[in-house]
Parts: structure tokens; C-alpha cells; sequence
């Protein structure tokens, strides 16, 4: 009888350790507690379908010169236009009827990046959930090299202006492109005689004064300039990286190989209405990108 337990005890266990050794090994299909388990999958930081788009900036956002002469032309801004052949960034992401009323553009003609935390104050009361950031050459563009914002204060106004939107809106994000190439700008603009005329009105002296120059001291300066633009586009970079719901755009827009098409014909510097699409044209592909 004690012989005749010992081998049921025997069979028994061997059936129990082949039961869970087949479990452990798993084939094809999964445990009860493991078909029930499920992946939790977190909930990505960027949001590539935001429904709402403020603006703030310069000039440029405010598409000053791309329509007629001496004005801003909003309707062409690369942001928040509506024009159809600029397809503006907030037309791309919500259509033109939703553009229409979620998008905001509170950039000004002359700002500096002093100027936007205060353009920033005003679009936080909007509660988007995409700013868009456009400034810095009107930091640049002084009367001469000297006069250009200090990066240092370049960094502080930016930072301000990023803490200013933060206090309001946490989970807003944020797209900031970095400032134009100017001495391109130059390069191109410099093969119109019109446009050397208009330059010779003032703008952008530190870049554009005596543009047939090419002696050391015009070389020293507008390479000054440039310097100064790469600088800030570091600092754009570096502040942006602190924030996981701001992106940069990777210095797309420096970048840009831009002809005299995508310029302005009225002052030769800021950009025409097609200058303004392909300016969207980079925002856009920044925001819906999968990855930063």
C-alpha cells in the first residue's frame, strides 16, 4: 500500500511540473493572466493635430510687404493666413473655416524678442495649443553691428517669453523657427538695382548699408551680422530643448535656400506671398513630424 502511494504521489507530481513547464514555455497561446494584461501605451508629449494656432513674432509673421507696399498683409502670413496660395500653417492643420476662428496672430511690424513676452501675455488669453515663434532679425537689422540685441539679452527676453506661456498654459506647445539667413538676403538682393535703391531708405543697415561694399571692413561686418543671427538661433535651440512641448525647427528656415522669387518685390527683404508659403511649407512639416 505504501509502495502503491509513492508511485501516485509520482505520476502526480510529474503531470503537475509538465502542466506548468508547458505553461512556461508558453506555444502559441498566451496564459489567462497574460491574455488579459494589456499594453499601456503612453500618451505621446506632441500632439501633431493641435486645434488652435497663436502667433507671435515680427514682421514677417505679420506678412508686411508680401502684398502691397509699406503694409502688413496678415491674410499671407505664413501662420495664420487665409490666403490659398500661401496654405498657411493653421490652414493646414484645422482647414480654412476653423483657421478662420482658432487661430490668433499677435505678431507686430518692428518687434524685437524684447516684444514678445508681452505678445505672448496676449495669446495665452486665447488658450491655444500651438504657439508658433517667429523673431529676431529686427535684432540683427540695427543701424550697425553695435546696436544688435546682446545674446544674453536675446536669451533672457526668450526665456521670459517661455515662462510667460508656461505660467498659463503648461500643456501648450510650441513651434519656433529660427531666424533667417541675412546675409543671404544680401547676396540676392544685392543683383537688383531697385532693390539696392529701396535698401538705401534704411532697412537693415547693419546688413544691407552700402551694399556693393566688398572691402574688408563691409566683409567683417556683415559676417559680424551673421554671426550674431547664428548666435541666436543657438539660443533658440537651447532654451527650446529645455521644454519636451517646444519644438525648433532645426534651423530649417536659416537653412533655406531662398532666390529672389521668395522676396519681396517692394523692399527686397522680407518675404514675398511665395516666400511666405515655403515658410509654411517648413512649419508644417515640423509640427507633424513623428519625432522632433
Amino acid at each position: 500500500m505504501r509502495k502503491r502511494n509513492h508511485v501516485v504521489a509520482a505520476v502526480v507530481a510529474t503531470v503537475v511540473m509538465g502542466s506548468a513547464g508547458c505553461e512556461a514555455v508558453g506555444g502559441d497561446s498566451p496564459g489567462p493572466s497574460e491574455s488579459r494584461a494589456r499594453p499601456v501605451r503612453p500618451t505621446p508629449v506632441w500632439d501633431r493635430s493641435p486645434e488652435s494656432v497663436a502667433a507671435v513674432g515680427d514682421s514677417i509673421t505679420r506678412g508686411f510687404d508680401a502684398c502691397g507696399v509699406l503694409s502688413d498683409c496678415p491674410e499671407a502670413s505664413w501662420a495664420t493666413g487665409s490666403r490659398e496660395d500661401v496654405d498657411s500653417l493653421a490652414v493646414r492643420l484645422l482647414g480654412p473655416a476653423r483657421a478662420a476662428e482658432r487661430s490668433w496672430n499677435y505678431a507686430a511690424t518692428g518687434a524685437r524678442m524684447a516684444d514678445v513676452p508681452g505678445q505672448m501675455a496676449g495669446a495665452v488669453t486665447r488658450s491655444p495649443e500651438l504657439v508658433t515663434v517667429m523673431a529676431g532679425a529686427n535684432d540683427a537689422c540695427r543701424d550697425s553691428p553695435s546696436d544688435m540685441t546682446p545674446v544674453a539679452d536675446f536669451r533672457a527676453s526668450f526665456e521670459d517669453a517661455m515662462h510667460t506661456l508656461r505660467r498659463s498654459l503648461p500643456k501648450a506647445q510650441v513651434y519656433v523657427a529660427s531666424v533667417p539667413d541675412l546675409k543671404r538676403l544680401w547676396s540676392q538682393g544685392r543683383t537688383s538695382l531697385l532693390g539696392k535703391q529701396v535698401w538705401k531708405l534704411g532697412i537693415c543697415p547693419s546688413m544691407l548699408g552700402d551694399a556693393d561694399a566688398t572691402d574688408a571692413a563691409a566683409t567683417l561686418r556683415r559676417e559680424t551680422v551673421r554671426k550674431r543671427v547664428e548666435d541666436y538661433n543657438r539660443v533658440l535651440r537651447e532654451v527650446c530643448a529645455k521644454d519636451e512641448r517646444c519644438r525648433f525647427d532645426g534651423g530649417a528656415v536659416y537653412a533655406y535656400r531662398f532666390g529672389t522669387e521668395q522676396i519681396s518685390h517692394w523692399d527686397w527683404f522680407h518675404p514675398s506671398v511665395d516666400g511666405q508659403a515655403r515658410l509654411a511649407e517648413i512649419a508644417y512639416r515640423a509640427v507633424t513630424a513623428k519625432d522632433a
